[in-house]
């Protein structure tokens, strides 16, 4: 559902551009928090400012996630690898706030790189 309602917001902002990798985003960030928050309340948002989406996933539960480098047979733990190698190739960048509550995401929406 997360996927869905980034995509059409996207859409109607006019950001199509950015809906493939903007889901697998949303994907991740969520789906990690649902896997390890023990939360009973997942928030997401979306903004756009100064020239930048940023995306936020807020789960309540302290503990800063750590990218980590997976095992070439490994099913799982490359999410946070790949939040951020497509924040980079998008100009951005990812981090935590909240004491790791919330996970956020930045890319750029213009011309940059």
């Amino acid at each position: 559902m997360a996927r869905k309602l980034a995509a059409v917001r996207l859409r109607y902002c006019g950001l199509e551009a950015l809906v493939d990798d903007v889901t697998l985003i949303v994907s991740e960030l969520v789906t990690n928090a649902i896997q390890h928050s023990g939360g009973k309340q997942i928030t997401m948002t979306m903004t756009v400012r100064d020239g930048f989406l940023r995306l936020a996933v807020h789960d309540g539960t302290p503990g800063r996630p750590v990218a980590r480098k997976a095992s070439d047979d490994a099913e799982r733990g490359r999410g946070l690898f790949l939040v951020g190698i497509l924040a980079a190739a998008r100009g951005g960048t990812w981090g935590t706030d909240h004491d790791g509550a919330t996970i956020w995401c930045a890319l750029a929406v213009d011309d940059r790189p």
